[in-house]
C-alpha cells in the first residue's frame, strides 16, 4: 500500500508495507523476535502436548516447563465436565455485552463465588487479566479528583497501560522498596487521593511484595490499596484467595484483581472489592461496558475451578513441594538460577540470542517446550528461561529437564552459576 506527496515537484511514494518490514527486523537484529510455538494440549495428560513445527509434518510428543496452566486445573475432570454440561445447556457465546444480554447466570454465580474467595463485597468479571487491569487502573484515576498513583516500577504492562490511560499523576517506586515508598507519600497531603498499585508476586523473578507492610503505610498516609494477584490467586492462601489470604491482610486491601487463566485454568480477569467500588467501575469503564461478554461455558469452567480450589489444599501443597525439588535439584547442578520465594524457577542466561539457542536447542533436541524471556519483559542483560514446575510434573520429568539443560549448557558453553 502506498500514497503520493509532492516534495518540490516529485512525486514521493510512502510504503507502508516497508515500515511494518522494517520495525519487525529491528526487533530480529536484537536477538528478541518471538515465535509461536504450535502445540497441542493432550486431555488428562498435562504436562504432555503435541508439537506440531512449521510446514512440516513432524508432529511429536513434548513436555511443557513453561504453562501458567500452574496446577493443571484446564485440564481438570471438575473444570472439562463443567464446561461440557455449561455448552449442553446454553450453547457457546453469552449474546452481547453484559449490558445487553450478555449476563447470564454462569456470570452471576461466579461474580459471587469469586467476592467470597476473597471476602469481598462484591466482584466484577472482565475477558481477561490485562483488561480488568488496564480498565480497572484508567477507571479509578478518573473517578478520584486530583489523583495520584503509586506504581512499583515491576509493574506489569497492564497496569502501567492503565495508569497511563487515566492521565492521573504517577509515581513510581522502587520494587518492593517501602523506604522509597513511603518518601513518596509524604509528598502529598492527607486529602489527595492517593494509589498504590503494587502486584503480590512479581512472575519473572518470582519474589513477593511485603503487603503487610505495604498496607501500614496505606493506613498511615491515607491511601488506596490496589493489588494484582494474577499469579498468586488459587496458588495461595488456605482457599485459594493468594498470598494477601496467606498473610491475613485481604481484608486490609481496598481492591483486588486477579485471573481465571492461570491457577483456574481457564479465561478471564476480575476485580473484587466493596460493592460501592465494583459498582463504579461498572458502570464506568469503557473497557467492560462496550466488550463482549465472557462465554458462559468459559465462565462455568471457572466457577468450577475456583469452588474445587476453594474445598482442596492438596494441588497447592504439591505445587509447592515440586518447586522447591525443583530449585534445589538445578541448584545444586551449578545452573544459574535466580533467587525465587515463590513457585516460579527462573535460570538466567543473559543474552537474547542464546536465550532463544538454548530454548530452540531443547525443544529440537530433548522435545522440551520452554519460552525465551527477553526484553521488554525483563531489563536487557536478565534474559532467562522461566519454569513453571506444576503438580503433574514429576520427579521423571525433572531429571529429564536437568539431562536437557546440562547438555544445552555444555553444546552452547552457556555460563554456570558462580
Amino acid at each position: 500500500m502506498t500514497i503520493n506527496g509532492i516534495v518540490a515537484g516529485v512525486i514521493l511514494m510512502v510504503d507502508y508495507n516497508k515500515a511494518f518490514e522494517t520495525a519487525v527486523a529491528a526487533v530480529q537484529s536484537e536477538g528478541r523476535y518471538r515465535v509461536f510455538a504450535d502445540i497441542e494440549r493432550i486431555r488428562g495428560r498435562f504436562p504432555a502436548a503435541l508439537y506440531h513445527p512449521n510446514h512440516t509434518d513432524d508432529v511429536r510428543e513434548i513436555t511443557v516447563w513453561c504453562s501458567n496452566d500452574y496446577l493443571g486445573m484446564g485440564q481438570h475432570p471438575v473444570v472439562v465436565d463443567a464446561m461440557r454440561d455449561a455448552a449442553s445447556k446454553v450453547g457457546a457465546g453469552a449474546g452481547g455485552t453484559r449490558n445487553i444480554a450478555g449476563t447470564t447466570h454462569f456470570h452471576v454465580r461466579l461474580e459471587r463465588a469469586l467476592a467470597d474467595l476473597h471476602r469481598k463485597e462484591a466482584a466484577l468479571l472482565f475477558t481477561s487479566g490485562y483488561v480488568a487491569n488496564e480498565a480497572t487502573l484508567s477507571t479509578i484515576a478518573r473517578i478520584l479528583p486530583d489523583c495520584v498513583i503509586l506504581s512499583d516500577e515491576l509493574n506489569h504492562a497492564s497496569m502501567i497501560e492503565g495508569i497511563r490511560g487515566g492521565r492521573s499523576v504517577k509515581r513510581i517506586w522502587r520494587h518492593n522498596d517501602l523506604a522509597d515508598l513511603e518518601e513518596i507519600l509524604k509528598e502529598f497531603p492527607d486529602d489527595r487521593p492517593k494509589v498504590i498499585a503494587f502486584e503480590s508476586v512479581y512472575s519473572m523473578d518470582g519474589d513477593i511484595a511485603p503487603i503487610r507492610e505495604i498496607c501500614d503505610l496505606a493506613d498511615k498516609y491515607n491511601a488506596f490499596t490496589y493489588l494484582d494477584e494474577v499469579h498468586a490467586v488459587g496458588l495461595y492462601g488456605a482457599r485459594g484467595g493468594g498470598v494477601a489470604e496467606r498473610d491475613g491482610v485481604a481484608d486490609r486491601i481496598d481492591l483486588i484483581e486477579g485471573t481465571l487463566g492461570k491457577a483456574f485454568g481457564v479465561m478471564g480477569g476480575y476485580i473484587a472489592a466493596s460493592a460501592a467500588i465494583v459498582d463504579a467501575i461498572r458502570s464506568y469503564a469503557s473497557g467492560f461496558i462496550f466488550t463482549t461478554a465472557l462465554s458462559p461455558v468459559l465462565v462455568a469452567g471457572a466457577l468450577a475451578s475456583v469452588e474445587e480450589l476453594k474445598k482442596s489444599n492438596h494441588l497447592r501443597e504439591k505445587h509447592q513441594e515440586r518447586a522447591a525439588t525443583l530449585k534445589t535439584i538445578l541448584t545444586d547442578a551449578g545452573l544459574p538460577v535466580m533467587s525465587s520465594v515463590s513457585h516460579i524457577v527462573p535460570i538466567k542466561v543473559g543474552d537474547p540470542v542464546l536465550c532463544k539457542k538454548v530454548t530452540d536447542y531443547l525443544l529440537d533436541r530433548h522435545n522440551i517446550y520452554v519460552q525465551p524471556i527477553n526484553y521488554p519483559t525483563v531489563p536487557k542483560g536478565t534474559e532467562r528461561l522461566r519454569l513453571t514446575p506444576t503438580p503433574l510434573h514429576t520427579d521423571e520429568h525433572m531429571q529429564a529437564l536437568l539431562g536437557a539443560l546440562e547438555d544445552a549448557w555444555k553444546a552452547l558453553k552457556l555460563q554456570r552459576a558462580a
